[in-house]
């Protein structure tokens, strides 16, 4: 059974920076898609940023260029370095993800889950 656990969010001010973790506990399919969404209060839940285990990695055109995902196999964890903090990165984020799946045209849904509590990201102007 998959388990999520999303840490390392806070509050910072415009410009910084926030490296977000997702422990993925029980991922341990070959082939694989994950993601990071956000959602602010009020808004649908976006997708930030995508990688799958054929090395591709997609990011959503608003983060593009101030954010990178990556993941650590050996821990099983997917990290979001974000930088350059605006207001509107600010929401909870979330991490998903599920057995194949591409992220060359964009970040699957991950609609059946399982999805963590999330991580609350505060960016101040």
């Amino acid at each position: 059974q998959v388990h999520l656990m999303e840490s390392g969010g806070g509050s910072v001010q415009a410009g910084g920076s926030l490296r977000l973790s997702c422990v993925m506990s029980g991922f341990t399919y070959p082939a694989y898609s994950m993601g990071w969404f956000r959602q602010a209060p009020g808004k649908e839940r976006e997708g930030v940023a995508g990688l799958d285990s054929d090395g591709n990695k997609f990011y959503a055109d608003n983060v593009k260029g101030r954010v990178t995902i990556s993941r650590d196999k050996s821990n099983n964890i997917l990290y979001l370095q974000m930088n350059a903090l605006k207001p509107e990165d600010s929401g909870t984020y979330y991490c998903a993800g599920d057995k194949g799946g591409s992220v060359v045209t964009g970040i699957p849904s991950f609609t059946k889950g399982p999805w963590g509590q999330g991580t609350q990201v505060s960016v101040s102007s």
